[in-house]
């Protein structure tokens, strides 16, 4: 089937955002706020902190809240020793030890952003691998042929720095010796401003930030399938098209700017499929659903077949229901950018080939993501676990915060059980101090609750601790909240 693929670019004074369309459907959203922009692939003059050996890794202070996490896996000299193995941590790194390191994750949650020494700098066709000797293709140009000429019109480069490795991108199919020339330069002189700034600025400091957003889609998101990069700002319009003209110049003619007095996300209906990100439930189309549940180490997703009507089997309707939830499920990791281990529990399948076909669904759906996944076979459990990697916040993570209310429990104390906790700290009061009354102050249900349907209770608990209890509704306070106060 062939994909017709659209990218839609909002931009506001606050944060730009980035819709890519597949066949008029929404498949990935990108946010990039002013305040809280991302850090992947900025460069830093760094300060090692603390060395942990028990850990093999160190924190390094890059001026962040929060000090960046570097595993010696991901320290260069670590893989220069030459002595066949990774040598512990404090045979490479030492505290106060200042070093270039990169983020190659986010902040995410309570962590610290990760690092690396291992220094990676892309433009349209290559990446450039300072501390790396290797010439690499990337993995999805599959032609043995192509490989080697690509491979070959690099290596002839006068300009190419042959103590540095490159990493040929799969955008590089179509690149000429001209164009792969011209990425040589670029990369060049953005390696060496990097060491320029390096030497005259301290630990702490950034030394190269990666291109924001709008340009990103340019130099990342673009393949055979696009057909239309529309923008809504007159000016980021320009931008766009002076960066194409000179490193992506067969997208230049693609980029239009949108005039329209409707938001343009609105047009396209990206604002609903935003909100319906958020959901916990995703329809099928069939009648069914997925229950989707991010947690701190998973994300697990289920899939039922809900009010599926139809003339089919039973087992029939099942297989069904599964092949559409593949689908969906793909859409669903690109869309909500779901990373780290993905637990999935399709319903039970009796047939094997049907096992097998909705595995392979899911595998060739996955194919489209730009995020490496990997999946396993469906286990004794019927469950199916894949990973998918993770390099920055989740859709519900950015636009999103812990509910103050639940505090991310996702639910909250019933009023009745509430009404049993004031019961119980009402004895305690009663029995630690010598009151003259009782006030309790709680939220409107709570309150509600005992002087109607529990006031026999109430009236019970008055005559054993012989005190009178009067009580006040406080607006402000949330269900579970509630307070005992001596009189």
């Amino acid at each position: 089937m062939t994909i017709s693929k659209e990218i839609l670019v909002n931009i506001t004074p606050q944060e730009t955002r980035v819709a890519i369309l597949e066949n008029g459907m929404v498949h990935e959203i990108y946010i990039e706020r002013r305040r809280s922009k991302g850090l992947v692939g900025n460069v830093y003059k760094g300060r090692v902190a603390r060395v942990l050996p028990g850990m093999e890794a160190a924190f390094v202070e890059i001026g962040l809240e929060r000090a960046a996490f570097l595993h010696v896996s991901d320290v260069a000299q670590a893989r220069q020793t030459g002595n066949g193995g990774i040598p512990h941590i404090n045979q490479v790194l030492r505290e106060g030890q200042e070093l270039l390191v990169q983020v190659i994750k986010d902040p995410l949650g309570t962590k610290g952003a990760r690092l690396t020494t291992n220094i990676t700098i892309p433009s349209r066709y290559l990446v450039f691998m300072p501390n790396s000797e290797n010439v690499g293709v990337s993995s999805r140009i599959d032609s043995e042929e192509e490989r080697d000429r690509l491979r070959h019109m690099l290596i002839s480069q006068d300009e190419r720095d042959e103590n540095s490795g490159y990493i040929i991108r799969t955008a590089a199919e179509v690149a000429t010796t001209e164009s792969i020339t011209s990425d040589v330069n670029y990369l060049n002189r953005v390696w060496e401003a990097v060491n320029q700034k390096a030497k005259q600025v301290s630990p702490g400091s950034v030394v190269h930030k990666d291109l924001p957003l709008y340009l990103r889609v340019l130099r990342d998101m673009v393949d055979e399938d696009l057909e239309k990069i529309r923008v809504d700002s007159r000016e980021t319009n320009t931008i766009m098209k002076e960066f194409a003209q000179t490193y992506v110049p067969e997208v230049a003619n693609v980029i239009e700017h949108y005039p329209g007095e409707r938001p343009i996300f609105d047009l396209h209906g990206v604002e609903d499929e935003i909100h319906k990100g958020l959901e916990r439930k995703v329809h099928l189309k069939s009648g069914g659903h997925l229950i989707l549940d991010q947690t701190e180490a998973m994300t697990t997703i289920d899939v039922n077949t809900g009010a599926f009507v139809g003339n089919r089997n039973l087992e029939e309707t099942i297989f069904k229901t599964n092949l559409e939830a593949a689908q969906a499920i793909a859409r669903q990791l690109r869309l909500r950018n779901l990373g780290g281990i993905v637990i999935l529990d399709f319903i039970d399948m009796a047939e094997e080939e049907h096992k097998r076909q909705v595995m392979r669904a899911l595998e060739k759906a996955l194919e489209k993501d730009h995020a490496r996944t990997q999946v396993c076979e469906v286990s004794t459990l019927g469950l199916v676990e894949m990973t998918r990697k993770r390099t920055r916040e989740s859709l519900e993570h950015v636009l999103c915060t812990v509910c103050p209310t639940c505090e991310g429990r996702g639910t909250v104390k019933s009023a009745e059980t509430v009404c049993y906790e004031i019961f119980r700290e009402i004895l305690r009061e009663a029995r630690q101090f010598d009151a003259k009354e009782l006030l309790v102050l709680a939220s409107q249900d709570v309150v509600d609750l005992l002087v109607d349907e529990e006031s026999g209770s109430l009236a019970e608990l008055e005559d054993f601790i012989a005190i009178p209890i009067k009580f006040q509704v406080e607006a402000m306070f949330t269900q579970e909240q509630y307070d005992v106060v001596i009189m």
